[in-house]
């Protein structure tokens, strides 16, 4: 994983772990509804798919139960003050399929002062192959090229 955070940001750093959390709670130990102790209150959802505050939580409990192998990996983090970005890989989150290629997602997540996601915007894309995580909406899409999303 590659991590970009200035080590005296005590801040960034605290946010960037929080963040870490949030997925791994959430996701890869599919606790998702203990996710609400990294939320700030009123945590504003920009993804129209979802609702805030516990909307994500809800969406990923029902995922992470239906999927048993569903889980994030992170790939990249950048944190500055109140902001961190995750340049992500969502894998079996619709399949089973252990060649689930997965969905790449970029996150940025605003931050309260306590180190809490009070805002989150998303952008969601295939990851193109021969196979990928959502036949249903984008069957066999080859790759853009041949750099790899990550």
């Amino acid at each position: 994983m590659l991590v970009l955070v200035d080590p005296n940001d005590s801040r960034a750093v605290r946010n960037k772990d929080n963040v870490l959390a949030i997925y791994d709670v959430m996701i890869n130990r599919k606790k998702s509804m203990e996710v609400a102790r990294y939320l700030g209150k009123g945590y504003i959802q920009h993804n129209p798919l979802l609702e805030n505050d516990l909307g994500t939580a809800r969406f990923f409990e029902k995922v992470t139960s239906d999927r048993a192998q569903a889980r994030v990996v992170v790939h990249k983090i950048i944190a500055v003050g109140d902001y961190v970005w995750a340049h992500v890989n969502f894998v079996n989150l619709t399949t089973d399929d252990p060649q689930d290629t997965g969905i790449a997602g970029v996150d940025i997540f605003k931050m309260d002062t306590e180190g809490r996601a009070i805002e989150h915007w998303d952008v969601l894309q295939v990851i193109g192959g021969p196979t990928n995580a959502v036949p249903w909406f984008a069957p066999n899409i080859p790759a853009a090229n041949s750099n790899g999303m990550f």
